[in-house]
């Protein structure tokens, strides 16, 4: 959380320093120009990317399987486009790197080994406290028992069919 802390103080000096150094070289007009620019450019091709994303999730979803990958990429299409329109050039060559499909898949590559770590990491917690008999199971009291609420999650019944 540190480096979390520092990147937001620090970046937002980087970029003045940076803008200011680019709009003295290029003046004012040309230099929000630029901002602007990167901006509208970024957000049409944060559109584009993002609709060919939702596709291929809707199609992964109708084959009955997780779009998982498609999830990690729509938050780093999500975290690009934030990045782009934050004015400044270092947030917009990041939030660039984050839209162009070569860098982008990058990122969800390593995104996607977080999310695997962290699982793992998850259900070995869970199993580690399965043994220890940490967990906790619901046992019905007499007022459970007699609203007709389940016990455990098995609802015992009859039933009989009828055709007709």
């Amino acid at each position: 959380m540190r480096w979390l802390f520092l990147l937001f103080c620090t970046l937002p000096v980087i970029e003045l320093i940076i803008l200011l150094k680019i709009g003295g070289w290029l003046g004012v007009w040309p230099t929000v120009a630029l901002i602007l620019g990167t901006a509208f450019i970024g957000v049409n091709l944060l559109r584009q990317q993002g609709l060919k994303t939702l596709t291929k999730a809707n199609y992964r979803l109708a084959s009955g399987e997780m779009p998982a990958k498609e999830m990690v990429e729509g938050i780093v299409l999500a975290v690009g486009g934030a990045l782009l329109l934050t004015p400044g050039l270092v947030t917009d060559v990041i939030g660039f790197s984050c839209l162009l499909p070569g860098s982008r898949h990058m990122y969800i590559a390593y995104g996607m080994s977080r999310m695997k770590i962290i699982a793992a990491q998850s259900m070995q917690a869970q199993a580690s406290g399965a043994q220890m008999g940490s967990t906790f199971t619901h046992r019905p009291s007499h007022s459970d028992l007699h609203r007709g609420k389940p016990s455990g999650g098995v609802i015992e019944g009859e039933f009989e069919r009828k055709d007709g």
